[in-house]
């Protein structure tokens, strides 16, 4: 049941990886070609792990995921985007994704709004995109300024399911931290939502940090491969109340 669920996933990411890449590629080369984009960052990783709860099944088993993530910055803000495909051990196949666009205040005004601590003031917003649902996030971002981060954000949404009734708040910091141990290159990254009660959904905490080692150092490839460890832990899963989820996975990162 595991290797078909494992080979389902590839498959079905395989397919979606390809869509991906005709889709980034034309967006890649004409950044490049106009120099808009200051930098930009593409990888492909693939999880697995155990004790992933459904809470509307009662169910829990093992799921496989291909995640493809792109990040950028541009002249006056910042673009962040995934699509994840999952496979759980019962074959069941689905598909999530975010985008995330920023507008820097600052370098839309040409004002300094810089403050301890804070690089930048942004406006900031998220489409959440799943099979049946979308879910609308708008309100503003902080660029943190922390010693030895390669970047820190704190987003403060107000969020809107249209399914459900009124609408909430959310917060969410995401990070990047390089360090060593002896010759090793570590890098401790991820983020969390943290999102107010909706309608029939209540407050629920969605955190996924990673440690990774950069294992292509060690033939003088670095930055290029990664191999660790993410952990999701959800404290009310889908804002279901009761349904707490810790489920560590195996991780490959490659960057392009």
């Amino acid at each position: 049941m595991k290797k078909r669920s494992i080979r389902s996933a590839l498959s079905t990411g395989l397919k979606a990886l390809a869509l991906a890449a005709l889709l980034l590629a034309p967006f890649a080369a004409e950044e490049a070609q106009a120099g808009v984009t200051l930098w930009n960052e593409t990888n492909i990783q693939y999880l697995w792990g155990g004790q992933f709860k459904n809470p509307y099944a009662h169910t829990q088993g093992t799921q496989s995921t291909i995640t493809v993530e792109h990040a950028n910055a541009w002249k006056y803000g910042d673009t962040f985007l995934f699509f994840d495909v999952t496979n759980t051990e019962k074959d069941n196949t689905g598909i999530y994704g975010e985008l995330s666009p920023r507008l820097s205040l600052g370098k839309i005004t040409g004002r300094d709004l810089s403050a301890p601590f804070v690089k930048d003031v942004l406006v900031a917003g998220t489409l959440e995109m799943g099979q049946g649902f979308r879910n609308y996030l708008y309100g503003v971002g902080l660029s943190l300024n922390l010693p030895k981060f390669n970047f820190a954000d704190l987003n403060v949404y107000v969020r809107n399911d249209p399914k459900q009734s009124g609408s909430t708040y959310q917060v969410t910091p995401c990070w990047q931290l390089p360090f060593a141990v002896g010759k090793a290159n570590m890098i401790f990254e991820g983020f969390s939502d943290i999102a107010g009660g909706e309608g029939n959904l209540s407050f629920n905490i969605d955190a996924q940090p990673r440690l990774l080692l950069d294992l292509g150092k060690f033939w003088d490839a670095p930055n290029g491969i990664y191999v660790g460890t993410e952990v999701i832990y959800w404290h009310n899963k889908y804002g279901v109340k009761g349904v707490n989820e810790f489920a560590p996975q195996a991780m490959i990162k490659f960057v392009m």
